[in-house]
């Protein structure tokens, strides 16, 4: 299970443990979009954040029932419920600098808590969030300047 903020590489890095791991993937933002019919922006902008962060909490407590390599949305870990849930479970925490996440996120995004200076954006969401991803993570990986393949191998090496 990875949790991290946006521009960490989440989605790409699932995909590669669940192709080493021989399991499928699963990630709750896409989830969610397939259940609402319509991107994240659009839930956020139509029905607000509490909206969202409802079906998001749903998602989650599906995709524990599985046994998937498993991406969280950035701010799933802000429930102190999906807290507790994430515990006993293989959490991985993908850290990444803001320089780094700046970079990879861009500035043209679809993100809806990242509108208007997204470098200032990203870097409140990650100081408010930091400590919570720690909280819930067995493993933190640095992912500045390292490929994909060399934090799936680093997780899966950890795993055992």
């Amino acid at each position: 299970m990875l949790v991290a903020p946006p521009g960490s590489g989440k989605s790409t890095i699932a995909a590669l443990l669940a192709e080493r791991l021989g399991v499928p993937h699963r990630d709750t933002d896409t989830d969610i979009e397939a259940g609402a019919g319509k991107p994240i922006s659009d839930i956020f902008v139509d029905d607000g954040e509490p909206h969202f962060r409802a079906l998001e909490r749903a998602a989650i407590v599906a995709a524990l029932e599985g046994s998937e390599v498993l991406s969280l949305g950035g701010g799933a870990i802000l429930d102190p419920d999906t807290r507790a849930d994430l515990a006993g479970h293989n959490v991985v925490f993908l850290d990444v600098s803001l320089g780094e996440a700046a970079k990879r996120v861009g500035l043209g995004v679809a993100r809806p808590l990242l509108l208007g200076n997204v470098r200032t954006q990203l870097r409140n969401l990650m100081e408010a969030r930091r400590p919570l991803y720690a909280e819930v993570a067995k493993l933190t990986v640095q992912t500045d300047e390292r490929t994909p393949d060399e934090i799936a191998a680093e997780i899966v090496e950890h795993l055992g």
